[in-house]
């Protein structure tokens, strides 16, 4: 089945990149019965949407002309959330309207907004850009929407909760009101739905596919792992797969940082991807991911949304997301438009419980193991070594020279063990790493996922284990803007506990205290002794803490148990 379109020029780019039959959610847009509806489009990453919404707007920026017009104030504009995703929507339509003459400008943060300008003012057909610069350059009036004939907003939930409503709402109320207006989002939630019964006329809503497809190509893997050995069983997981290229997952720029300096040591190609990176930096570290220099990726979720890069079959979650729709758009960068991706999710002791909540949230059955041996990958070096491309190819006249040379001088055995250690010498090598050995639980016992900030973890602070639990002290406080909504994900990651195992937290004007579950006690101070990230220690406790009256209790009751007078300091 071919596009449902009449372009001649469109035709002929989708056919210079070998499409030959639209997918789900491009055949949906382009139904004929739906032509120049407004519409609120639910669709998976690596749907095809991008290609969807540049044939769905043609009819109303291109029509049936050969040709555009030359080039002046812009027909259609694209917004995105994050500047990965506008560049990428950028050469994804560049190639599309190149057979039509389309000249298509981004106008992006981080980027020379003074070149944007000058590109503005030369004339364009489209604009792809952040909500915070289109707003902008929509307020110096460098940019003039009163032409505009279609409108699409890309990833409209990620804009949202990324904090730019407020962008959206001045851009879409500054663009001239008779366009098309197509949005596309992931998911549909209540704010997405009231954008669009503001902003859109009688929009059709479009549910494709479901969550059971958005992740149908990936294969998920939950390994256990020890936290201290998190490091190494990336470093196995990639030399396991080998993949092209290869996303790691952190949710910190700090463990960014670490992991990429730890893979660059022992031997991989890898470069980074986080918020303190300069434009410039991002789009050097993309661009050694397409061309092969690099084959792995260190991320943090803001930096990596919407990034596509062929080839990618392996993402590494080394932090588990915080939530079960973070791990969907993070495993959703690989098993696109057909491709076949994979998954891994590495769950210490302590964060099992947190796992099997996102994987039951997100509707995913993973495959459970211990985290790959060193034994198995020398393995599957020899398997790989065995199957090697080059023992396929001919020999040219000098390379038959030099093998009966080396075979007159040296036992064959002499020369395949050389070329072993050859073959083994640009590898990283295999780490010794360990398997905590614990079951995943049984459904009954999996609480349904908690938001941040909703004060003590899922046990109450009553209940015995946090009567005979230890406070611990937070060298931050409200005047240091102390909040639960990043103290409780910051405690299980740093002490490695879940928030099961976190009571009632207290703030202070200058510091807070936070109770630990009796189980979880020893192994949480073993975790924070001695550190310090971002000018926080985490300190034991003598005795209970008791909350002054301007102290703000986060919790809805106090912990069992006598009470003890607070310690002086």
């Amino acid at each position: 089945m071919g596009f449902p379109i009449s372009s001649a020029p469109l035709l002929r780019a989708l056919e210079g990149r070998h499409y030959d039959a639209p997918t789900p959610v491009q055949a949906a847009v382009l139904d004929p019965a739906l032509a120049g509806r407004d519409l609120l489009v639910s669709a998976q990453t690596g749907s095809g949407k991008t290609v969807a919404f540049g044939l769905a707007m043609a009819a109303e920026i291109l029509g049936e002309q050969e040709a555009f017009e030359p080039a002046g104030l812009p027909l259609a504009l694209v917004v995105a959330p994050t500047r990965e995703l506008a560049l990428q929507v950028q050469r994804e339509l560049t190639w599309l309207y190149a057979p039509a003459g389309g000249r298509i400008a981004s106008c992006v943060g981080g980027m020379d907004p003074r070149r944007e300008q000058r590109a503005l003012a030369a004339g364009v057909h489209i604009v792809v850009g952040t909500p915070g610069r289109l707003r902008d350059h929509l307020e110096r009036r460098h940019l003039d929407l009163s032409a505009l004939r279609a409108l699409v907003l890309d990833e409209a939930d990620e804009m949202l909760d990324l904090g730019f409503r407020e962008d959206l709402e001045f851009i879409l109320s500054a663009a001239r009101p008779e366009r098309r207006t197509l949005l596309f989002s992931a998911t549909l939630p209540k704010p997405i739905v009231a954008l669009a019964r503001t902003f859109q006329r009688d929009a059709q809503r479009l549910e494709i596919g479901s969550a059971e497809r958005g992740h149908a190509d990936i294969e998920y893997r939950a390994l256990r792992v020890l936290p201290r050995e998190i490091p190494l069983v990336v470093v196995n997981v990639l030399r396991q797969f080998e993949a092209p290229a290869a996303l790691v997952f952190c949710n910190t720029r700090e463990a960014v940082r670490y992991h990429q300096a730890t893979l660059s040591e022992r031997g991989f190609s890898v470069v980074a991807l986080s918020g303190e990176l300069s434009q410039n930096e991002r789009n050097g570290a993309l661009q050694a991911l397409r061309d092969g220099r690099a084959r792995v990726c260190v991320a943090t979720d803001v930096a990596a949304r919407g990034i596509d890069l062929p080839g990618l079959a392996l993402v590494i979650h080394a932090d588990l997301p915080t939530n079960a729709e973070t791990m969907q758009h993070r495993s959703g960068r690989t098993g696109r438009a057909g491709r076949k991706g994979v998954s891994v999710l590495l769950v210490p002791p302590a964060r099992r419980r947190k796992a099997e909540q996102l994987f039951q949230t997100a509707d995913v059955v993973p495959a459970w193991s211990g985290p790959p041996a060193a034994d198995e990958i020398r393995t599957l070096d020899e398997e790989r070594l065995l199957r090697h491309p080059v023992f396929q190819e001919a020999a040219d006249e000098d390379e038959d020279a030099m093998g009966r040379a080396l075979l007159a001088a040296h036992p064959a055995e002499t020369i395949a063990a050389a070329l072993v250690r050859l073959y083994r010498e640009r590898l990283p090598a295999a780490e010794e790493v360990i398997d905590p050995g614990f079951k995943p639980l049984r459904p009954e016992r999996i609480r349904p996922e908690r938001g941040f900030g909703d004060g003590a973890g899922a046990e109450a602070p009553g209940d015995a284990t946090f009567a005979r639990g230890a406070w611990f002290l937070l060298t931050t406080g409200r005047a240091k803007g102390a909040d639960p909504k990043w103290l409780l994900p910051m405690l299980c990651k740093r002490g490695g506990v879940t928030r099961s195992d976190i009571g009632p937290i207290r703030i202070f004007d200058r510091e807070t205290k936070v109770l630990i579950s009796d189980r979880a006690a020893d192994s949480f101070a073993r975790a924070v002794h001695g550190t310090e990230v971002q000018g926080i220690r985490i300190e034991p406790v003598s005795g209970p803490a008791r909350a002054p009256k301007h102290a703000r209790r986060v919790a809805a009751a106090k912990p069992a148990g006598k009470k003890r007078p607070a310690p002086k300091r």
